[in-house]
């Protein structure tokens, strides 16, 4: 009789699993997350990203939610990136560094093959050419994830020309560009209206995004989620209620007086409070995500990463000491070094790590995460830190491996190239090749 009552007892389970949506149960592959946010500095979120360094951080702006995933997961020091937001975005979804994938640049909208040498008259040296798309060999996340049972979409900024469709993404906004964000026209630049819904379609890309992962939670199926704003990128936008908060701090009043305008007739370009108001509004989106994750039960098994596409630098607030030489564009450490924070599976509350990650390691970890062989990539230059974010210790081979930087093109910058390795930094100027730059990082804080 015992034995009877068991063997219903069991097949009474098989049954309630059997009819059961696969999504009220844990799915074994994790899900992964990757906010993708444009134009921010190394020094742009309230989070230091170097605990000894006071300007390491915006401590004006109001970003709880970044905030809450800094003391949730990992924070990086030394996350680095490409000059410029599409490269940036190529070596991301590819697993390869510019001078390996040849998307250098997103200029040329004429789509010839070469430049215009005439355009290059008189210039000490003619800029290189760049590829249009990426290579149709390359494989891309979506691409490495499918055959491990994944869904992905790409919401928001595409930025890299093609279809995202072609790259495996099975929702996505398609070959967008910085267009779509600039909600407001161009004759706007002297105010922001007051009717303004959703700043930089940070709202309705966030929205999208959370629907996907209903939809792949009610499915049962892992997923990858790239979610590129368009925020930070210029074309200011922000919540009017939101700007109207930040014109009223005391740095804010402290630059409209020395700029010589009030928040009644500074131009939205050059307003902070704008800016600021982006980042909070932008992070509340991010807390929209974060939420939504929990609410859905999935929180346990997603990863989730915050990081920007290239580095920048602000200089709008008085007091605010610059951590980085050079900007966008440049190779310097100002252009090309990043905050990122990663939250997941097994990676320890308020961790830090030091060593140098580069956004062309994503790829090869995500594969990592997803149960997949990082070491069967073809023609990478990432490798994988699925490892140490799970607390392994680097050794010298990862840190000192070499990364590599390249614009060899005019733009607010000169052709050049760069090689980081540990806490040393080459540089190279195309216009004097007899002149090599070395740097040592841990001394330029």
């Amino acid at each position: 009789m015992k034995k009877i009552m068991m063997k219903r007892a069991f097949w009474t389970v098989c049954w309630i699993f059997a009819l059961a949506p696969r999504g009220l149960y844990a799915q074994d592959k994790p899900n992964i997350v990757l906010l993708f946010i444009d134009d921010w500095a190394w020094n742009g979120t309230p989070v230091a990203m170097d605990d000894a360094m006071n300007n390491s951080r915006m401590p004006v702006l109001q970003m709880p939610n970044v905030e809450r995933l800094a003391r949730e997961g990992m924070k990086f020091r030394n996350a680095y990136a490409s000059p410029q937001c599409s490269p940036s975005r190529v070596c991301l979804q590819t697993g390869q560094s510019s001078p390996r994938n040849g998307f250098t640049v997103f200029m040329n909208d004429g789509r010839q093959e070469y430049y215009n040498e005439k355009q290059f008259k008189g210039f000490p040296v003619v800029s290189c050419i760049s590829d249009m798309t990426i290579d149709a060999d390359a494989v891309t996340i979506p691409e490495a994830l499918k055959p491990l049972g994944y869904a992905s979409a790409h919401i928001g900024k595409w930025h890299m020309r093609g279809d995202p469709g072609d790259e495996g993404y099975v929702l996505h906004d398609g070959d967008t560009s910085n267009t779509p964000g600039n909600t407001l026209p161009a004759e706007a630049n002297q105010r922001l209206p007051d009717d303004l819904i959703d700043p930089k379609l940070m709202f309705s890309v966030t929205a999208k995004a959370i629907g996907f992962m209903e939809e792949q939670v009610k499915a049962g199926s892992p997923f990858y989620l790239q979610i590129s704003h368009y925020a930070m990128h210029e074309g200011r936008e922000c919540l009017p209620a939101t700007r109207e908060k930040y014109t009223r701090h005391s740095a804010v009043q402290a630059y409209y007086k020395k700029i010589g305008r009030t928040a009644e007739t500074v131009k939205r370009k050059e307003d902070p409070a704008i800016w600021l108001g982006m980042g909070e509004d932008l992070d509340g989106r991010i807390g929209a995500v974060l939420d939504r994750i929990k609410e859905l039960g999935i929180e346990e098994n997603t990863y989730m990463i915050m990081v920007s596409d290239n580095g920048y630098r602000h200089s709008f607030l008085p007091g605010l000491t610059q951590p980085h030489h050079g900007a966008k564009w440049w190779v310097w450490q100002g252009g090309i070094r990043v905050p990122m924070i990663v939250k997941g599976p097994g990676i320890r509350a308020g961790s830090a790590f030091d060593g140098n990650v580069v956004n062309y390691d994503f790829l090869p970890t995500f594969v990592d995460w997803a149960g997949g062989k990082p070491e069967s990539l073809k023609d990478i230059d990432g490798v994988s830190l699925a490892g140490y974010m799970a607390g392994d210790q680097p050794g010298e081979p990862f840190l000192n491996r070499n990364l590599y930087f390249h614009y060899p093109h005019y733009r607010d910058s000169l052709p050049h190239s760069a090689v980081v390795s540990g806490q040393r930094k080459l540089l190279h100027f195309y216009e004097r090749p007899d002149i090599p730059m070395l740097f040592d990082l841990s001394k330029a804080k």
